[in-house]
């Protein structure tokens, strides 16, 4: 069972509008060069899946889009959506699940450019337990690590558990964030299991604390274990801001697209010799070699694959329990519009 419980910042109305597929289609505005700041909080800015957010700054993409962005760091992107709600920030840098979650909520947002098609997650093992965990069938009654209750993470890890014929209530989860503090977590034997990222991922491995129990950075290996592609981190909006922002949207995504199709074009050394040194983890081969086994899960263009997006949507569906008999309208969800338009 969870022990930790999600607040709920809003209650359910019971009011849920029809599903529909692919994205919105609402037209971007003519381009406008001036100046705008935009503030964006990035759920773990030194995570490798969230590579697109720093390298566009250091590529000087933004500023090339007269655009003076501020990233937030903050360590799960749970509370990136918490922050756009608010208003406190323009948009997250999150789990495309959370715009999902929050629709039946009367909360609507968009992801307006999608980064990866696969989470770039693995779910990791405890290495001194890895001879009785073989699968997802036996982490029932086990302590599952996941960044925070209710986040990409924890919904992935409910799929997991459903898709072997488990509830989400067969085992327990534990919020223990990502980087040092899961490391610590699985050391001290805390969790048992737990879904984490790059570079975790291979800290992990090299220190013989954690073991690969499913992997979850291709497209091939998403694929295998959640049935579809399953598109994970972008950035999102509310609906109200991009319907009244369009021309600083569009910049963004520009930049945004820019910087994919740049990262498509660049090896995983050459992208790594672009980012903080502090991002490697005290280790730089290690760093490109991770990033270079998972690249393939990044978009080329920014686009949301539509059959991608169904799987997220079903997925939450079948396994996330507050969404249990929902109904979403898939295609207010997210856009392509702004990538297909992205200069």
């Amino acid at each position: 069972m969870r022990v930790f419980i999600r607040p709920l910042l809003f209650v359910l109305t019971g009011v849920f509008v029809l599903t529909a597929c692919g994205g919105s289609t609402a037209a971007p505005a003519t381009q406008d060069n001036s100046p705008a700041d935009v503030k964006i909080m990035v759920g773990g800015l030194n995570k490798q899946i969230y590579i697109p957010n720093k390298l566009a700054e250091i590529l000087g993409y933004f500023k090339e889009q007269n655009l003076n962005v501020t990233l937030i760091d903050e360590g799960s992107g749970q509370a990136s959506e918490e922050e756009v709600i608010a208003g406190n920030v323009d948009a997250g840098s999150g789990a495309f699940s959370h715009v999902l979650e929050l629709q039946p909520k009367g909360k609507f947002m968009q992801q307006v450019v999608q980064f990866q098609i696969a989470p770039g997650e693995a779910e990791m093992v405890d290495a001194t337990k890895a001879g009785t965990i073989k699968s997802a069938a036996d982490l029932k009654g086990k302590n599952l690590g996941v960044t925070s209750i209710g986040s990409g993470t924890h919904t992935i890890s409910l799929a997991l558990l459903g898709r072997a014929g488990l509830s989400g209530t067969d085992a327990k989860f534990v919020a223990v964030g990502a980087g040092n503090t899961f490391i610590a977590a699985m050391q001290q034997h805390v969790i048992d299991a737990g879904m984490t990222t790059e570079p975790t991922i291979s800290r992990l491995i090299k220190t013989g604390t954690g073991k690969v129990l499913i992997d979850l950075r291709t497209p091939a290996t998403t694929r295998a274990a959640l049935g579809s592609d399953y598109p994970f981190i972008g950035i999102f909006m509310m609906s109200s801001y991009v319907s009244s922002h369009k021309g600083v949207v569009q910049r963004l995504v520009n930049a945004y697209v820019k910087t994919l199709k740049w990262m498509k074009s660049h090896t995983a050394a050459e992208i790594a010799d672009k980012m903080p040194a502090d991002y490697y983890a005290g280790d730089k081969d290690m760093y490109v070699t991770a990033l270079d086994g998972q690249k393939d899960s990044f978009t080329a263009d920014g686009k949301m694959p539509p059959a991608g997006a169904q799987n997220a949507l079903d997925i939450e569906l079948k396994y996330v329990k507050d969404m249990k008999g929902a109904t979403v309208d898939l295609a207010k969800t997210y856009t392509n519009d702004f990538a297909s338009a992205a200069k």
